[in-house]
């Protein structure tokens, strides 16, 4: 394990030459393991940088925009709010469609983005028993790509949540507002006034922050996402000579992943028609370990949202937790208040059950030049890998319940 991990820590940002020598080591590394050559498929693919940073900072500059004049309007006329509240709600709903397939760059990637060519790689072990086109699928995935950005992955989440809540607040506060005048009720409005401007000046302060979030290409990307990657591989190794009875299992390397999850989004866009709900799992490694920190454990995405909480695949989180149990492993579950964009998005997208296995205080050094082999653990590695194989051997067993 500690072998996949240095041999994949070096930069390799979607598109550079980095990238495409972990491509070729990737081959390499699937060969030695036993896969014979026409089992090993490499499936370049084109996309657009647009949706994964011009997008995000254009759309940065109209929430500050829209959020200054909100409050500046409150001391004009109330009207000209609701105007300017129906034209930025027709924007959000035009920039949210053409975010339905990022992948297909449209007018905007083509004329605004720069164009990125890069590689996935995946091999797949067909079912022992069923045919290849009845049996259940079970993705192994991770990234192969790295970056590096201004701004660490953990203040990064830190202030997108500053901004996510005090957005809240500030449309409370408005509402009130409004309640307020309409209701002809007798409170000073000094007291939407300052929650206003508290609000906008939080807001302010992360919108203008994350604007200056540029993407380099210097992180060896160990933690993130080499340690993922060194699963894939190893769980691989073990599943060539023990293929499942009733699944097909595959093993993939995302490509473009920190450029917008663009790799995992082509392969389900191409391979959904070999896919059956309710026979779809997928198995997601990122950022796994931590072990300069006293949180170094095996984790995974239980749940998201804000208040009400959504349980992400619940099913395959209960096999994940039965397989701990009969290992002996301790696995925690995470809540995130607005979901991880990884490479499960688009299978959940699909209503497939999707999970993340992760670490979370790994984000303290991702994306980072600090993000280096030695700070992964291979026991952590190893543990996750009886983990999964539990896991994946649970699922195969109960395939008469998925028919």
């Amino acid at each position: 394990m500690a072998n996949y991990v240095n041999t994949f820590s070096f930069p390799r940002l979607a598109g550079t030459d980095g990238e495409k020598k972990a491509v070729k080591l990737a081959h390499d590394t699937f060969k030695e393991i036993g896969f014979k050559k026409d089992q090993i498929k490499k499936k370049s693919f084109d996309f657009s940088d647009f949706y994964s940073t011009t997008l995000m900072k254009l759309i940065l500059t109209l929430n500050l925009t829209f959020n200054l004049n909100l409050v500046l309007f409150i001391y004009i006329h109330v009207s000209l709010t609701m105007l300017l509240i129906i034209f930025m709600i027709v924007i959000v709903y035009l920039i949210i469609r053409g975010l339905r397939h990022p992948e297909i760059p449209g007018f905007w990637g083509e004329y605004f983005g720069e164009n990125i060519n890069s590689t996935n790689i995946f091999t797949k072990i067909p079912a022992k028993k069923i045919p290849e086109n009845e049996a259940g699928n079970v993705i192994i995935s991770a990234h192969l790509d790295s970056k590096s950005q201004s701004i660490k992955t953990f203040w990064r989440v830190i202030l997108y949540k500053i901004l996510l809540y005090s957005e809240l607040a500030f449309g409370g506060v408005y509402i009130f507002y409004l309640i307020i005048l309409f209701g002809n009720l007798d409170i000073s409005f000094y007291l939407t006034i300052y929650g206003a401007w508290i609000s906008i000046i939080l807001i302010s302060f992360s919108n203008i922050y994350l604007l200056f979030l540029n993407t380099h290409n210097k992180s060896p990307g160990a933690l993130d996402n080499a340690s993922g990657m060194a699963i894939v591989f190893e769980l691989s190794s073990f599943f060539i000579k023990h293929p499942l009875e009733n699944f097909n299992i595959w093993f993939c390397q995302f490509s473009a992943e920190e450029l917008g999850t663009m790799g995992s989004r082509v392969f389900v866009n191409e391979y959904e028609n070999q896919f059956v709900k309710g026979r779809v799992f997928q198995i997601n490694f990122d950022m796994v370990s931590c072990g300069c920190n006293k949180n170094n454990r095996i984790e995974y995405s239980k749940s998201y949202g804000l208040g009400i909480h959504r349980f992400v695949a619940p099913l395959l989180s209960k096999y994940i937790l039965l397989a701990a149990k009969k290992a002996n492993l301790e696995v925690n579950g995470l809540h995130l208040s607005t979901g991880a964009h990884s490479d499960t998005v688009p299978f959940r997208l699909r209503k497939y059950d999707a999970i993340d296995i992760t670490t979370k205080t790994a984000s303290l050094y991702a994306h980072t030049v600090y993000d280096t082999a030695e700070k992964v653990d291979t026991k952590i590695l190893y543990n996750t890998c009886n983990l999964i194989r539990e896991t994946i051997n649970l699922i195969d067993k109960d395939y008469s319940h998925f028919v």
